[in-house]
Formats: structure tokens, sequence, C-alpha cells
């Protein structure tokens, strides 16, 4: 019964994405939904992006070794979706573009796009990675099977309906997953492990006292949280491609903030469930096994599937996201727009990347063991490399674009020869290194180098102070012409 709940799910999802096919009939309406998502669809669809594998499985994973303050992980996310939602969102919606890379040629002029492309398109091919290595646990388990097939059988259906649909297919599927994985976690899971733990009576009981400290998992482990994962939401490709879905400003902060606000409960929901699942199963080995085999433990047949499928409806979501928005960078900014080619050439061309991408990413997942590994390796690449770079543009009218590709050269090197030397993924230094030496060659290179010109500047002020539009009749006037989406196009 619960395999069938779960491969009716997965036929769903197919479905859906073939519906999607009908409405993604332009560019803008395959990678960014029109441009024209109200409060609802906005706020399902970012909470089902942010909540995925990590939050899911690493969540409730970190509540079973730490107990409550497990949550840090969700609650750093959480807090860079309210952080790019209250300060970022309008501005990011705003510029019109398809990626950061488009950001920041459209901030400092030609500069090499391709490189931050490449770092960008790492960092969401990583997320999408750690997404398909917690879903091929979940399918391992319910089907006894090994690694390798769970991977290729979650995988198939990921690629399937992202390469139907686009951002529509992805849309329409994360409201269902958005539904789903609430109902799951807070109606059915929570309440089911926690009564069979002996509720928060029975948790204090038989858990020891720091279980329910909220800093017991170590100031440095919270602040790297913190340090990593905030700007991680912040300056992704995968979050700014939700952002760009917005009808308007309102949207994109207020139902932004909905969405962190979702993700605070559900890091909270997760430690509740991981501490539950230490109370009935302490002897478990390997936190990503931990959602499954509470799930097997508490739930009946039936109702198991149920929640099962919730899991893996919010990890898909960030899987089929992430995979969309690699798609999306290689083809906008590491292989180069091209323009005057047709809109069905492009979005083929964009599913091409999405089938490619897609089995690289099975690849790798394959061959990689842990899901907050990968996050942690996903995170260093994008925070070391980007972070100056994008914040600075924004907030330094002094920055130029030597000075940009400088900081992300060496805030790359210094994150990622660190971990080599020290060999240790989790280590707080690495992305410290990468932090500094990509702000001091930011500051250096961009102080050395003639100021951006004032033509460029212009452009940007022009571009910022625009009003965003409102619930627009048409995809066609809710996006600007591909000549002006593409930066190097944008009318003066």
């Amino acid at each position: 019964m619960d395999l069938l709940v779960i491969a009716l799910y997965m036929l769903g999802m197919i479905g859906i994405g073939w519906y999607a096919k009908l409405r993604a009939k332009t560019q803008a309406e395959f990678l960014v939904a029109g441009r024209r998502l109200g409060p609802f669809f906005y706020a399902g669809t970012l909470a089902a992006l942010v909540m995925g594998g990590g939050a899911t499985l690493g969540g409730i994973g970190l509540g079973y070794q730490h107990g409550l303050s497990g949550v840090w992980l969700v609650f750093s996310m959480s807090a860079g979706v309210g952080a790019i939602s209250l300060l970022l969102a309008p501005l990011i919606n705003r510029l019109r573009v398809y990626t950061v890379s488009q950001m920041l040629e459209l901030r400092y002029g030609e500069m090499g796009t391709r490189v931050s492309g490449i770092v960008m398109l790492a960092y969401t091919l990583m997320i999408s990675v750690t997404s398909t290595i917690a879903y091929g646990v979940i399918f391992s388990v319910l089907f006894d099977i090994g690694k390798v097939p769970a991977i290729l059988l979650g995988s198939s259906v990921v690629i399937t309906y992202a390469v139907l649909g686009g951002m529509w297919s992805i849309t329409l599927t994360d409201m269902v997953q958005f539904v789903l994985k609430t109902i799951s976690i807070f109606l059915v899971l929570l309440p089911a492990a926690l009564i069979k733990a002996g509720g928060f009576e029975g948790l204090h009981e038989k858990l020891p006292a720091e279980a329910f400290e909220w800093t017991a998992i170590g100031p440095g482990s919270i602040f790297t949280y913190v340090i990593l994962y905030v700007p991680t939401m912040v300056i992704g490709q995968d979050l700014w491609q939700r952002v760009f879905t917005a009808r308007n400003d309102g949207v994109a902060r207020w139902a932004g903030l909905a969405a962190a606000g979702y993700g605070f409960a559900y890091g909270i929901a997760g430690a509740l469930i991981g501490m539950s699942a230490k109370v009935l199963l302490p002897d478990l080995v390997g936190r990503d096994a931990v959602y499954t085999e509470i799930v097997r433990h508490v739930l009946p047949v039936g109702v198991a599937g149920i929640v099962v499928a919730g899991a893996l409806s919010a990890i898909m979501s960030t899987s089929s996201g992430c995979l969309i928005a690699t798609a999306t960078v290689a083809a906008e900014d590491v292989r180069g727009r091209r323009r005057g080619s047709g809109t069905q050439d492009e979005i083929a061309h964009t599913r091409r990347y999405i089938v490619f991408f897609g089995i690289v990413m099975a690849t790798i997942a394959c061959l990689l063991q842990d899901v907050i590994a990968g996050l942690t390796i996903a995170s260093d690449i994008l925070v070391g490399g980007l972070m100056v770079a994008v914040l600075g543009g924004m907030l330094w009218r002094r920055a130029t674009a030597r000075g940009a590709i400088a900081s992300i050269v060496a805030g790359i090197a210094g994150t990622i020869g660190t971990m080599i030397v020290m060999r240790d993924i989790y280590a707080n230094l690495p992305i410290y290194i990468g932090l500094g030496a990509s702000l001091a060659f930011f500051i250096v290179f961009s102080l050395r180098d003639q100021p951006t010109p004032a033509a460029v500047l212009a452009r940007w002020d022009e571009r910022v102070r625009v009003r965003s539009r409102t619930a627009p009749s048409s995809a066609g006037n809710a996006v600007l012409s591909d000549a002006e989406a593409s930066v190097g196009g944008v009318r003066p």
C-alpha cells in the first residue's frame, strides 16, 4: 500500500509536468514562470524549495544527534530567506534578469560573466546533488534496493517533469509538494512521533538535559551555519530564480517573509521529530536514515506512504528547482545568450541542458554519501566565491569589474585550498579565509582600477528605480523583451 501511494505520487508529478508544458510557450515562462506569481503560489514554491532534503532529512537527523540545537541549520536557511525577502527581493525583482551573473554584468558592465556563472553552476548543481542523495536514501529503504538504482529511479522523475514544463512544472508541483509536506510533517508525523515517545514529558525523562538547550551544538557550529547558509540563501541562483517569478515588489517581500516564518516552524518540528526518534530508536546509524526509520516505526501502512511522499515532495522540490537553475546558468551565462534564434529553439536548448545536468547530478550523487557534506561544499563554494562581489556591488558604488573578478577567484582559491589542506569538509576555517581573501582582493583591485563608467552606473540606477509591474494580464507584458532581458541589450 505504501509503495502504491508513492508510485501514484510520482506519476502525478509527471502528469503535472506534462500539463505545465502547455503553458511554457516562451523562454520567460519556461525559466521564471512568466514573472507573474501571486502571494500564495510564490510563498508556497519558495518554502518548497528551501525546505528540501537538507532541511528535512538533515534537520531531523541533526535533531536526533543534538536535540533542539539541531534547528540551527534550518533556522539559518530561514533567516536567509527572511533577509533576501525584506532587504533585496524588491530590488532583485526590478532587475528583470534571469541569473545572478546577469545582475553582476548589469552592475559592473562587461566582465567575466562566465567566471561567476561557473561558480553559481557548481553551487546549484551540488544542491541538486544533495537532494538526490536524500531521496535516494528513502527509495533505497522503501524498495529494498541499492543506492544507485534508488538514485536513478528518483532522478528520472525529477528530470522528466523539469524538462517538460520548466519553471511552470516546478511551480505547480511545488504547490502540491508544499501542501503534502505541510500535512505530513506538522499534522501527521510530529504528533504521532511525540505521542509514541511519551509526549514532552517522555522526551524530558529519556533524553539528557543538553538535548533541550538551544546552543548545545556549540557556538562554533552555530556561527558556521549562520555564516554559510544565510548568505547562501541571499545570493543563490536557486532562490533568485524564485524571486524572479514574483509579479511585483510586494509579493516578493511579504510572501517571502511568510515563507521564512514557515521555515522556522519547520525547523522546530524537524528537531522534535528527531528527538522523538532518539527516544524510540536510540541505536540508529547515520542521520540521513532517521526520517525513514521513524516513519516506519510510528505510522500505519498507507499513512506511512503519504508521509514518505511528503518527504519526497520536499526533497524533489529542491532538486528540480536547482536543476533548472543549473541549466539556466549554463545556457544564459556559461555558454552565453543566443538572441534571434527563436523562442522554441531557446526552450529546446535549455531542455537539453536540463537533461545533461540531470545525468551529471545523478552521477555525482551516486559517488557522494552525506547530505550535509554536499550542502556544506556547495555553500562554501558559493559564499566564498560570490558573496562579496554580489553584495559589494549593491552597497559600494566604487566597486569595479576587476575587483569583482579578483574577489571571486581569491575567494574560491582560499576556500577550496584551505579545505583541501585541512582535509575536513566541516571545518570553519576555509570559509573564513575564503571570505577574507575575497573582501581584501575586492577592495584593493577596485581602488586600483578606474571607476565603473558613469553610463554603466546610470543604466543600473535606471533599472533599480523601475517600479515593479502589478498583476499583468499576460506573460507578454509581464516581462521585458529578450533584448531587454539580456543585460547586453538593456535599453538606455
